[in-house]
């Protein structure tokens, strides 16, 4: 992709209508990622009107989803979420592996296949981290501390037992014509490899502690490097790559600060990621796509939101359990990249990849709205939770 000054000008432009549309969006009482979907769909080749080059929106979007899945597993601290939050370490990996359970009934009754059905259902078990992280931080949420809590460790916990899903479905599917047990090898191997990492890259910013620019420019370009070895040499999914990174390093001392720099440039791409989003769904097939939509919508519903509601009541977490399985209510970025992977391999068609575009736009809508309408709680603290 060639950068000249008009592909220069459309990213500025694209950013300064985001940013318009956001605070639009925000004034209305809306998500301001709701003003960036909008502004992706506007700017669509399915629609009339400005169209923005797909090639570059892509490969903007590409990074962006890897830096915030980079950034998301450098977030990630096991212990202290279950010091935190006792029975949540049980209570979410039970919930991805039940919803996902719950798309492949959905596949064996619709006829697209138990791995197309397990594929949509651990698509539809993630959350969005950058809905949830904006849930816990908004100027207008009702939320009380220990339900934050247990939203972003919900959330954490979803996105690491998805890993493991992930990695099992993807060793399924293949890559190209490889047979399962070498990609799941080259997942294993991979694995190595990012252990390898977080034994070097943690000595590597401890000696450029001191160097700011530095020190940001090796935290991000090894994200991105590992990610891209992940996807040339092991062949799996990049955003997962950068996912399992992440998480290898989380542990270490460097780890906060990398994840305070890394943030700003995070948000950045994260903008450009959910345009790109809006600008792949196609209008023409919103009809056809109607009744997988629905589909995809029930198990949101049933499959993931009841379950997390059932669940945070039997193990008496520390939480509401309504306002938690409606923070959770949403579809998220790893969803965006399980949905792109099944489309590739030819898992998915096209009809059945808009359908979950277009819920990602709905959930992301209504997890947000819906879960200011609980009432903020008189005092704070376990108490409060449990009268909940």
């Amino acid at each position: 992709m060639e950068i000249t000054a008009p592909a220069i000008l459309e990213i500025g432009a694209l950013l300064l209508a985001a940013a318009g549309a956001g605070w639009v969006a925000r004034r209305l009482g809306l998500p301001a990622v709701v003003g960036y979907l909008v502004v992706g769909f506007a700017v669509s080749p399915f629609t009339p009107g400005i169209v923005a080059d797909p090639e570059q929106l892509h490969l903007f979007a590409d990074i962006g989803v890897i830096l915030l899945l980079f950034e998301v597993g450098i977030e990630i601290n096991v212990m202290a979420l279950r010091r935190e939050q006792r029975g949540l370490d049980l209570a979410a990996p039970i919930q991805m592996v039940l919803t996902t359970a719950f798309g492949v009934v959905a596949g064996l009754a619709t006829g697209i296949g138990p791995l197309a059905g397990a594929l949509l259902g651990l698509a539809v078990g993630y959350s969005s981290s950058v809905v949830v992280i904006n849930i816990t931080r908004s100027r207008r949420r009702t939320t009380d501390q220990s339900t934050e809590g247990a939203l972003i460790g919900w959330a954490i916990l979803q996105d690491i037992t998805g890993v493991v899903l992930t990695g099992v479905l993807v060793a399924l599917i293949g890559a190209g014509d490889r047979p399962w047990f070498a990609t799941l090898g080259g997942l294993m191997a991979f694995v190595v490899l990012a252990f390898g990492a977080a034994w070097l890259l943690p000595r590597l910013l401890r000696a450029v502690h001191d160097e700011k620019d530095i020190f940001l420019v090796v935290t991000i370009g090894a994200g991105l490097a590992v990610a891209g070895l992940g996807g040339i040499v092991f062949q799996i999914p990049m955003a997962l790559a950068a996912f399992i990174a992440g998480l290898a390093i989380s542990e270490s001392h460097e780890a906060a600060e990398a994840r305070r720099r890394i943030l700003p440039f995070r948000d950045l791409f994260a903008i450009l990621f959910f345009v790109s989003i809006g600008s792949l769904i196609n209008p023409a097939l919103l009809v056809e796509s109607l009744p997988w939509l629905g589909l995809v919508l029930l198990l949101l519903v049933a499959g993931k939101m009841f379950v997390i509601y059932v669940l945070a009541r039997l193990i008496r977490l520390r939480a509401r359990p309504g306002q938690l399985a409606i923070g959770l209510g949403q579809i998220g970025e790893f969803s965006f990249v399980l949905a792109s992977l099944g489309l590739a391999t030819g898992v998915f068609d096209a009809l059945i990849y808009t359908a979950i575009l277009v819920a990602v736009a709905l959930s992301i809508a209504f997890s947000t709205i819906a879960v200011r309408l609980f009432t903020r709680p008189a005092k704070e603290g376990p108490e409060a939770a449990a009268a909940a």
